[in-house]
């Protein structure tokens, strides 16, 4: 799995991509054109409102756990930025897993490439 650790790249895939969001977080989908298309790149965003440190990075490795076994289902050229909101603290390990594939094949499907004016 590719991460997308750029601000700027971040804040495209939110700002133009599609956006799905369930208790535990919100996920921005961004494909790219098929010349673009590479493997898929995924970022995270967790906010001192979920916990402290220790909790934020148990739910930073939880989703891309998550994220890397939907990865079996392809996702090739596609930006995803999951956001993770306070609930995914507690969230169990199957809710999460769950949820994020939901939230993957709805945004994949409707998921639009970025227009011409929206490049970084």
């Amino acid at each position: 799995m590719h991460r997308l650790c750029d601000g700027r790249e971040l804040k495209t895939t939110v700002r133009s991509g599609t956006r799905f969001g369930c208790r535990n977080f919100v996920v921005s989908t961004l494909v790219h054109s098929s010349e673009d298309a590479g493997p898929a790149r995924f970022g995270f965003v967790v906010s001192k409102k979920v916990g402290n440190a220790v909790v934020r990075n148990l739910v930073k490795r939880r989703l891309r756990e998550a994220a890397w076994l939907e990865l079996k289902d392809g996702f090739a050229g596609a930006d995803v930025v999951v956001r993770a909101l306070p609930a995914a603290a507690d969230a169990d390990w199957n809710h999460l897993v769950k949820d994020l594939s939901k939230a993957l094949q709805r945004t994949a499907g409707r998921a639009k490439a970025p227009r011409q004016g929206d490049a970084p």
